[in-house]
């Protein structure tokens, strides 16, 4: 492992050397554990270090904030699962959380109030749009993406949900690259078949999966690279990728990745 990745720090840590981060990284049970988005969780890591931004993980300390217990129906197991989490978030007096899972995301903005935790929640599209802004990233026109057509699937979870569309396109549009968008897109975009805790479960009867519809649709666009900004949204789009054998010829990436790349990070 790097040393950009050997910097991160937990709360605890912070906290027992009289530090008080800027935000707190929440990774999440995918950034976390799925071999796959562990890069994505790298990929920010080390753009957060590059601009200097204080932050700390929670660790150990972290546990899933209840969202597939919820959707599924299991409330019980929900409200033990998000009252843990406040406790230790609030113990530490956590102010400022960004996250790069939407549905991590959507559950402590608009769901953890409710039970005691209030914490201004920012996704990492927008974290990464910000940068921008700020001049910090993406000054890297000409980059590995230059010209290179790019689609962005809408995560419902940051699209409907939370009226996020603008932030992730913002964060392709500094990479100088082409970006082509699917025929549903924005507020009719189509999902990709795993929120709601369907990814924890086989599919229903019918003739197609969702994940391939979408991923016909993205394919159609002639993308080199379809972007994605949701854990789940990843494994589907690239399990419809592979289903279509074509791996070889289109990348799913998360929005980090790209900027990562784009950086030479």
């Amino acid at each position: 492992m790097s040393s950009n990745l050997n910097q991160v720090k937990t709360m605890a840590n912070m906290m027992a050397s009289g530090e008080t981060p800027e935000v707190l990284f929440w990774v999440g049970c995918a950034g976390s554990f799925d071999d796959r988005y562990k890069r994505v969780t790298q990929s920010f890591v080390k753009i957060l270090n590059k601009v200097g931004v204080s932050f700390a993980v929670l660790g150990e300390e972290e546990t899933c904030t209840g969202d597939p217990a919820r959707r599924a129906g299991n409330e019980f197991l929900f409200q033990m699962q998000a009252m843990a989490n406040i406790q230790v978030m609030n113990g530490y007096e956590v102010k400022k959380i960004v996250t790069a899972c939407p549905h991590c995301f959507n559950t402590i903005k608009n769901e953890y109030p409710e039970l005691g935790g209030n914490y201004e929640v920012i996704h990492h599209s927008t974290f990464l749009q910000q940068l921008i802004n700020e001049g910090k990233v993406g000054l890297e026109c000409g980059g590995e993406f230059k010209g290179k057509k790019i689609t962005y699937h809408d995560s419902c979870y940051l699209g409907r949900a939370n009226n996020i569309y603008e932030a992730p396109r913002k964060v392709l549009e500094a990479l100088d690259a082409d970006l082509v968008e699917m025929k549903r897109c924005r507020t009719k975009g189509l999902c990709c078949g795993a929120g709601g805790a369907q990814m924890f479960k086989d599919a229903e009867p019918g003739n197609k999966e969702i994940n391939i519809e979408r991923t016909e649709e993205a394919l159609a666009t002639g993308a080199n690279v379809i972007a994605a900004a949701c854990p789940f949204c990843m494994t589907m789009m690239r399990d419809g990728v592979k289903n279509k054998e074509k791996e070889e010829s289109v990348e799913v990436l998360d929005l980090a990745e790209l900027i990562a790349k784009n950086e030479g990070l």
